[in-house]
């Protein structure tokens, strides 16, 4: 691929307006200004943007390389990691007070897979009767790879095998081929638990879960303690380049300055290329000087453009990016979700926000931070939502609402539940309407069974609907409005 370096210079101190004239003009000239002292920079606002830009389009491979560097390092044999191509499980619901935003009516299994020199086979097992599972594979980009829930939310037994790009074998019979274009893939597979009693049962299903390579080549021994609750692993592991103090692979991903930034982009890109599509973005960053594979270096002097290239980038992965479903004071996401093309805003934004976002076939997250009156809400305030007859969520799976503070932590102290589902019995009323009543204080013995206890000071809500409807993922239908009472 021809690079042009226009870029790339543009970002070190440009010669003088002479110079550049003479390069237009002649060849022989251009020697001559080539010795003449280099002029500072007046203005690299559009400089700042492209740095903005380049950011944005590689944080999410990144943040997937700082994620399976944690959850696997070299071997996987750190406490609390797992080896490449091994299962890890969560053997637990989340803990009251635990942050990140968790599900409390999931059990994750996790692995990281590595294709690079063959298939990688994953055998799932049925489905028990009313188990609804989901096994999400995504590439290096965050991309979905697989979901099974776009196709069943109940699925049967089946044996899917992540392909290495242009890899031309023979696979075994009945076996589902998925071709990875990447050299990772990032498997995440959730169980349905109904409550800490139901832990034992949903255990069952992941213990018959698991992964072999085409080869059945041995693999070094998993360590029986690795688990994780959460979509990225938070295990520690030391890296020069990343800091290990950070609470989640994102954050760590965020305290990044632009020589370890893009250092670790250029790193991970070798092993993992983007799409055809992306021949713009690579361009881009070819004349920044990051191309896979190769060393990063940037001028000193360059440091504080980059650096304000660099915050801008934080400020759009801190925005809510246009194309998002606002409706009765929720936020949503539909189209391009875990298939983003050249939305790499979006890609970027979930990336940081919400690691394992899969298509809208498979999930539907309304978040609500604000009531009618477009009021934080707060514990302090009892607030009902009024689901018309007949208009609870809609989905092939099932739904979930659960509340956090507004950095995303459990309820804290003894509640009768964390969330509310589609198994839990709801009082109707009269007309077949029914009220959630949200709130810290009981709202007493009449109500108790459709409380949602959330916490004191500012909240938040998320609303889970897995394997929604199209109505859901579309906007036609949308959660009520957080009335505050």
């Amino acid at each position: 691929m021809k690079t042009n370096r226009r870029w790339a210079f543009s970002l070190l101190p440009l010669r003088s307006a002479v110079c550049l004239a003479a390069f237009a003009g002649a060849a022989a000239l251009l020697a001559g200004c080539a010795s003449n002292a280099p002029q500072p920079k007046t203005s690299g606002g559009w400089l700042k943007d492209q740095v903005a830009d380049a950011y944005t389009f590689g944080f999410p491979l990144v943040a997937s390389d700082v994620a399976r560097e944690r959850a696997a390092g070299g071997d996987g044999t750190r406490p609390g990691q797992a080896p490449l191509n091994t299962l890890r499980h969560a053997s637990a619901l989340p803990p009251v007070g635990v942050t990140g935003a968790p599900s409390v009516d999931t059990l994750e299994s996790t692995a990281w897979l590595d294709v690079a020199k063959e298939p990688v086979l994953v055998s799932l097992p049925a489905a028990p009767r009313g188990r609804y599972y989901d096994a999400r594979a995504f590439d290096a980009w965050t991309n979905v790879l697989y979901s099974s829930a776009e196709r069943a939310p109940y699925p049967k037994a089946q044996t899917i095998a992540f392909v290495p790009a242009g890899w031309k074998g023979t696979l075994p019979a009945g076996v589902l081929r998925i071709d990875a274009p990447t050299r990772y893939v990032w498997l995440s597979i959730r169980v349905r638990v109904n409550g800490p009693r139901d832990v034992r049962e949903a255990r069952k299903l992941q213990t018959a879960m698991q992964i072999d390579t085409l080869s059945g080549a041995p693999r070094a021994a998993p360590d029986p303690a690795a688990a994780t609750s959460g979509a990225w692993s938070n295990a520690a592991a030391d890296h020069p380049a990343t800091p290990a103090t950070a609470s989640s692979p994102t954050e760590q991903a965020e305290t990044l300055d632009a020589n370890r930034f893009f250092a670790r982009l250029a790193h991970a890109l070798d092993d993992n290329p983007p799409s055809a599509e992306d021949a713009h973005e690579m361009s881009q960053l070819a004349e920044l000087g990051v191309v896979p594979g190769e060393q990063v270096q940037f001028r000193k002097s360059d440091a504080a453009l980059l650096a304000t290239g660099l915050a801008d980038g934080r400020e759009r992965l801190a925005t809510v990016p246009s194309n998002a479903i606002s409706k009765n004071g929720w936020t949503w996401f539909g189209d391009s979700v875990g298939k983003y093309g050249a939305d790499y805003t979006l890609r970027a934004y979930l990336a940081r926000r919400d690691p394992g976002t899969a298509t809208k076939e498979s999930e539907v997250k309304p978040v609500a931070r604000v009531d009618s009156d477009d009021h934080p809400l707060n514990g302090a305030n009892t607030y009902v939502l009024h689901f018309a007859p007949n208009q609870l969520p809609p989905v092939r799976g099932f739904w979930t609402l659960t509340a956090y503070t507004k950095d995303g932590a459990l309820v804290e102290g003894k509640v009768p539940r964390l969330s509310l589902s589609d198994r839990d019995k709801l009082k109707k009323n009269r007309d077949g309407s029914i009220d959630v009543v949200v709130s810290e204080a009981t709202p007493g013995k009449g109500l108790a069974s459709n409380w949602l206890p959330v916490p004191g000071g500012d909240f938040q809500l998320v609303m889970r609907l897995y394997a929604p409807k199209p109505q859901a993922a579309d906007g036609t239908w949308a959660p009520p409005v957080v009335q505050r009472q």
